[in-house]
């Protein structure tokens, strides 16, 4: 599987340099948030405003009066909740047009609360007029700009950083509310977001071996969340439906899931991995994976529990499972 370094910052300068409307706003995270190089190539269309998010907040709303394109770079618990007030209030409600970029998303931090945005996808969903979007790989990352671009009001974009795996074919890039189809079945159905997608790739071949019919689709857009895919998928499913996310089961993917689920009278059984109403501590990324349940085995065990069976795979089996590049299912149909 390929490794993109700092995906954002290769990608985000290149895609800004004839867009000379585009800003970067920065609260004194530059680097940790791959601000550095568009400072660099860019010093006049960059502004630092230090540790004041509020402040920030109403700065990027009053470029975005002025006919800019702010993208406010932070830490995603930098935007959704000390701000939080001043992106409703002053973003959100006049429909503004401001990019909010927010790095280290759910626990991909050791930082353990502070710094660990597990509840950003649950407050940015309950805004009206801001758009939600979760990168997953370097892909999604790389093509998130144009999706975030053509929206026509606030955008909320869960970032990653440093290094991304490229799941997913260069050639097909992020679609707004457009998940990614990557197997179809008729077992059980499991939609994820985010890291987790990778994690559930390790699974998904795994099970096919063990004889599960799975359908697995990655969800890159929380809201708008009308995409007709999600629901063909948990109507394929015999069994049940899985959400997979890095953020807690309350608010996110899960409940969106369910919310879609319960409105069309699909009466199947949902099981949500995630951070089940509870903060996470700091630690390395796997470990929290592991300890939260958010990892391969996670979904190996949630499968059992929905086909009522055993199917003897353990974390060894799924650790040795090599990821290749990614074409959607819908995609290869088309072909």
């Amino acid at each position: 599987m390929e490794i993109i370094s700092r995906p954002h910052a290769t990608a985000f300068v290149p895609w800004a340099a004839e867009r000379p409307e585009v800003l970067v706003l920065s609260a004194d995270l530059t680097s940790s948030c791959e601000a550095d190089d568009f400072r660099q190539a860019y010093p006049d269309r960059f502004f630092s405003l230090g540790m004041a998010e509020q402040n920030m907040m109403g700065f990027a709303a009053g470029l975005a009066r002025e006919g800019f394109y702010p993208y406010v770079h932070t830490f995603a618990v930098f935007i959704c909740r000390r701000p939080f007030d001043q992106v409703a209030m002053s973003i959100a409600y006049p429909n503004l047009p401001v990019r909010l970029i927010g790095f280290l998303p759910g626990i991909t931090t050791p930082g353990g609360v502070t710094h660990q945005a597990v509840d950003d996808i649950g407050l940015m969903r309950l805004l009206p007029n801001m758009t939600v979007l979760d990168c997953g790989d370097a892909t999604d990352v790389q093509s998130v700009y144009d999706v975030a671009q053509a929206v026509d009001g606030p955008v909320y974009v869960r970032m990653l950083r440093r290094e991304a795996p490229r799941l997913f074919d260069a050639s097909e890039p992020l679609r707004l509310n457009h998940a990614r189809v990557l197997r179809s079945g008729t077992d059980v159905a499991v939609l994820s977001s985010g890291i987790c997608t990778e994690e559930a790739m390790r699974a998904t071949q795994a099970l096919a071996d063990r004889g599960v019919s799975l359908t697995h689709v990655h969800v890159s857009t929380l809201k708008p969340f009308t995409d007709p895919q999600i629901l063909q998928a948990v109507e394929s499913s015999r069994y049940g439906v899985i959400t997979m996310e890095n953020h807690s089961v309350l608010g996110g993917l899960g409940t969106a899931v369910a919310e879609r689920m319960a409105e069309a009278g699909i009466g199947r059984r949902l099981i949500r991995l995630g951070l089940q109403d509870r903060y996470a501590h700091g630690a390395s990324l796997p470990y929290l994976m592991r300890q939260y349940g958010l990892d391969a085995i996670a979904l190996v065990q949630a499968v059992e529990d929905l086909l009522d069976v055993r199917l003897n795979l353990s974390g060894q089996d799924l650790s040795a499972v090599r990821l290749e590049t990614t074409r959607t299912a819908d995609k290869t149909e088309d072909l």
